[in-house]
Formats: C-alpha cells, sequence, structure tokens
C-alpha cells in the first residue's frame, strides 16, 4: 500500500491520549485525520495535538463515518459503546481497532465478530499486552513444543490499592464491572492466546466487595459517599474442553502482600512451566537439576547504546498497521477477544447466581 492510512478517532479520553494516539505519533505510519468526542474541548485538544493537515472535529460518529476517506477507526469509548460504533463503523466500510474489553456484554461481542464477517474489514481488540517482548518470546517457544501440554494456568491482575477513581471506571452502566473486566480481562486473554485454547467448558466466579476504607492508601485519592459500586475483587475457576484448568484474579482492592501487574500469568505444562511477572521465566528438570531459565529482554549490551526502545503499545500499532497494509490477520482475532468477553461476563453470572456456569458449544 503506497498511500498513508487515513485515520479517524471515537472516544478522545485517557485511553486514547494515554496509548494510541502517542503511540501512533511515535511510529508516523498513518495521518489521524479526524476526532470524534462527547465533549468538544476534548476532540479539539486531541485534533491540535496529534491531527494531520486539515484534520476535523465531530461530536457525533456518524458524521465521522460518512467520511469515506478515512480506512480505519478507533474506538476508544466507554465499553457500553464498543458494540455499536464498531458494528457501525464496519458497517460503513472501515477497519477497526477497538479498545479492551471487546464489549460491555458477550452478546454484543458476538455481533462485534458478525458483523467484522459480513463487512469484511478487520477488527482487532486492544490487548496490547500480546505485544510485550516477554509475551512474543513465551510464544515462540511454546509453539516449538518446549512447554509440551499445557494444562494449568494461573491469570493474575492483583492491586494491594489501585481503584480508578475518574472518568467512568466507577460506572457500573459504561463499563459493565470493575477489576475483572478492566485489568483482569488483560491477564486472561494474554493466558489463553499462550495456551492457543478458546473452548471453555465451565466456569465458576467470586466477586467481593469487602475491603473496608478501599480508598485508603489508593494511589488515585478517594471517591464521593456511594460512587463506587463495583467489587473489590474477582476470582476464575476456568475448565476447558479438553481438561486444562485455568485461575484468574483480578484486584483494585485486597490486603494482600505482594501486588502482582496486570498482564500476568503462569503456564504448566507436562514438560515445562513458564511466568511472565515483570519478566519472564521457564523452569524444568534437567540433568538431575530443577532450573529455572530468565531470558534477558533488554535491548542493551553494547557500549554506549542502550538499544531501541519499543514499548508494547507502539508494538501494537505497527502490528495492526502491518496486517491492514499487508491484508493479513491482525495478531488479537476477534473470535479470540469475544471468548474473553463470555468467559468474563460467566464469571459475573456465577458469582450472582452461586452456581457454575456451562458453555454450550
Amino acid at each position: 500500500m503506497s498511500e498513508r492510512l487515513r485515520i479517524g478517532i471515537v472516544g478522545c479520553g485517557g485511553i486514547a491520549n494515554g496509548k494510541h494516539l502517542p503511540s501512533l505519533k511515535a511510529i508516523n505510519r498513518a495521518d489521524i485525520v479526524a476526532f470524534c468526542d462527547l465533549i468538544p474541548e476534548r476532540a479539539e485538544k486531541a485534533c491540535a495535538e496529534y491531527g494531520a493537515e486539515g484534520a476535523k472535529t465531530y461530536t457525533d460518529y456518524h458524521r465521522l463515518l460518512e467520511d469515506k476517506s478515512i480506512d480505519v477507526v478507533y474506538v476508544l469509548t466507554p465499553n457500553r459503546m464498543h458494540a455499536q460504533v464498531s458494528i457501525d463503523a464496519l458497517n460503513a466500510g472501515k477497519h477497526v481497532m477497538c479498545e479492551k474489553p471487546m464489549a460491555k456484554t458477550a452478546a454484543d461481542a458476538r455481533a462485534m465478530v458478525e458483523a467484522a464477517k459480513k463487512s469484511g474489514k478487520k477488527l482487532t481488540i486492544g490487548y496490547q499486552h500480546r505485544h510485550k517482548p516477554e509475551a512474543r518470546y513465551l510464544k515462540s517457544v511454546i509453539e516449538r513444543g518446549d512447554l509440551g501440554d499445557i494444562y494449568y494456568a494461573h491469570a493474575y491482575a492483583i492491586r494491594r490499592r489501585g481503584t480508578p477513581n475518574w472518568g467512568v471506571f466507577l460506572n457500573e452502566y459504561e463499563q459493565g464491572g470493575g477489576p475483572l473486566i478492566d485489568i483482569g480481562t488483560h491477564s486472561l486473554d494474554l493466558t489463553l492466546y499462550l495456551m492457543n485454547n478458546y473452548r471453555p467448558r465451565m466456569v465458576v466466579g467470586t466477586t467481593y466487595k469487602k475491603v473496608e476504607n478501599p480508598e485508603m492508601g489508593n494511589p488515585w485519592g478517594g471517591w464521593p459517599e456511594g460512587a463506587n459500586t463495583m467489587e473489590d475483587a474477582a476470582f476464575g475457576f476456568i475448565v476447558m474442553e479438553n481438561g486444562a484448568t485455568i485461575n484468574l484474579e483480578a484486584t483494585w482492592a485486597l490486603n494482600t502482600i505482594e501486588p502482582i501487574p496486570e498482564g500476568s500469568t503462569q503456564l504448566c505444562g507436562s514438560k515445562a512451566g513458564a511466568q511472565i511477572k515483570g519478566g519472564v521465566s521457564i523452569n524444568k528438570a534437567e540433568f538431575g537439576r530443577l532450573i529455572e531459565i530468565r531470558p534477558d529482554m533488554s535491548a542493551g549490551g553494547v557500549a554506549f547504546y542502550d538499544g531501541v526502545k519499543e514499548t508494547p503499545a507502539i508494538t501494537e500499532q505497527m502490528r495492526w498497521l502491518d496486517a491492514i497494509e499487508n491484508d493479513t490477520d491482525p495478531v488479537v482475532l476477534p473470535e479470540q477477544a469475544c471468548v474473553v468477553s463470555e468467559i468474563l461476563e460467566a464469571i459475573y453470572k456465577s458469582a450472582r447466581t452461586g452456581q457454575p456456569v456451562y458453555f454450550d458449544r
């Protein structure tokens, strides 16, 4: 593709300005020609900082979609609007990058998959942890067969205190849930991706809102009384069709010693195990000894040269634009992200009903 792709942004809030727009600017491979937000000032500010010459601003995303010159739409809205905006963009003939989670509900996620199939356009979801060097390295190791049959995994996203109190994070109507759908979704996605297993059979889940004074020690401060109705913590036990099991833990507030960053996972296979938690490690038995291997993920090692620093967010944009320009599959397929949404919804349902949720496929 000789001409630069033309991008339209729907939603100019925190995730746009904190992740997507700076990354697109850094790689300088596409022109951002349209910005839409319900708050005009936000669209105008983003346009002034990141827009191409002649870029336009909107408050109604339908008008942005009318621009036939736009090739790709980024859906960076609250979760509730992910499906509708994405489906409308696909139907308008645009490729779509939608921020995680795929949708507020599993039904919406499935509708997005169908819209992508019918439109013939590409749809991907912003699970950037797949693109970090630890994940890319471990994916290659697993595909080579080093871990064998992966039959158990533990996905973590543990904050001792870390409740986001801005935007719509505490609005259940807009977001659909708390830490499970916010940060647990990253760890679950990465785990399923590394296992290459998207066939859940049964889920059991629990959620808790138990921590007293969760705002105490919260890095972003507190919130008005009664404003936070989200869970403090969510835990899921997932059994796959092939018998593999996954434990999932996601918390914004938990009285524990060790926080574990989102996008962390532990995998146990028949030949070896592996872990991504502040780096990557592989463990196995060899020559009568238990050993642990910690590959160096840094880019340095040469005097006076620090190496090329490439963030997961930048790599995500590069690989996404590559997929469009070369007409190949994106790294995050919509069918895969849909399974993540189905499992998250099943955990919440199980927590509400006290019963396991079974998948009928």
